[in-house]
């Protein structure tokens, strides 16, 4: 697949203000800094589409990107930044929870993981709570350009075996990195098949 067109349409805070099109969604979440906002980039080939920052936490509603009048991206916000205060930390679950629960065109969940640290709890916690309440989503490991292949190889090892403890199937696992611009053919394959599954249906 080869994206030719993508446009911002709209931000918002809650789920029930997202539009209304019955198109297929795809939606990106992890935690804060964990490179949202350039992958999003990358794979549409828009360097300033999603606004990318060096302050975690900056992406706090949802952003809907309309990719070639087709499908949709979605900018989540990211989840786990300490610094926020409570009653910030609790608008943000009741939004991503809102939206990943209640959204009808939602149809996968990208969640990114940065491929240099250890498995994390809150990463774990959160894509059980998905395994939970039957949530469709694909694990994508970001920023590889960072790390030697050894090391990276020997990280998604360590979190297959982890996810495998509670999980018999692991979900689609992808791996990128928005500066080489690696593993964008993957996504947007993995991407184009879900959508042509959908419209077979």
């Amino acid at each position: 697949m080869e994206i030719k067109k993508a446009r911002f349409v709209i931000s918002n805070s809650h789920v029930k203000d997202c539009p209304s099109h019955g198109l297929p969604e795809y939606a990106f979440i992890g935690r804060s800094n964990v490179g949202k906002s350039s992958l999003i980039n990358m794979l549409t080939r828009q360097k300033g589409l999603a606004i990318t920052s060096s302050t975690p936490g900056k992406t706090m509603l949802i952003n809907h990107f309309l990719i070639d009048d087709s499908w949709y991206l979605v900018d989540l916000p990211g989840y786990g930044y300490a610094r926020r205060g409570k009653e910030s930390r609790e608008a943000l679950r009741k939004m991503i929870e809102g939206y990943v629960l209640y959204r009808p065109e939602m149809t996968c969940l990208f969640v990114l993981l940065d491929c240099r640290h250890a498995p994390q709890k809150i990463d774990l916690e959160f894509m059980e709570w998905l395994g939970e309440n039957e949530v469709p989503f694909a694990i994508v490991f970001t920023k590889i350009d960072k790390i030697g292949p050894v090391v990276l190889q020997g990280n998604i090892a360590r979190y297959k075996e982890v996810l495998h403890e509670t999980w018999e199937e692991l979900p689609p696992i992808f791996t990128t990195s928005s500066e080489k611009g690696v593993g964008r053919e993957e996504l947007l394959a993995y991407i184009e098949e879900v959508n042509k599954s959908l419209k077979d249906a």
